[in-house]
C-alpha cells in the first residue's frame, strides 16, 4: 500500500509532463505537414551525385 503513495504522484507527474510536451509539439507546428515527407521521397534529386550521367539541367 506505501507503493501507492510513490508511484501515483509520479504517475500523475509523468502524465502532466507528457500532455506539456504535446501542446508544446502541436503549438510549434511538428504535425503540419504531414503527408510532405511521404511525397518528398519520390522526387529524384540526387541526380548530380551519379557518376557518370549529366545533369538536365
Amino acid at each position: 500500500m506505501d507503493a501507492i503513495y510513490i508511484l501515483l504522484p509520479v504517475a500523475l507527474f509523468l502524465g502532466l509532463i507528457g500532455l506539456i510536451l504535446m501542446i508544446w509539439a502541436l503549438k510549434s507546428g511538428q504535425f503540419e505537414d504531414m503527408e510532405g515527407p511521404a511525397h518528398r521521397i519520390l522526387f529524384d534529386d540526387d541526380d548530380d551525385l551519379i557518376p557518370g550521367k549529366k545533369s538536365k539541367k
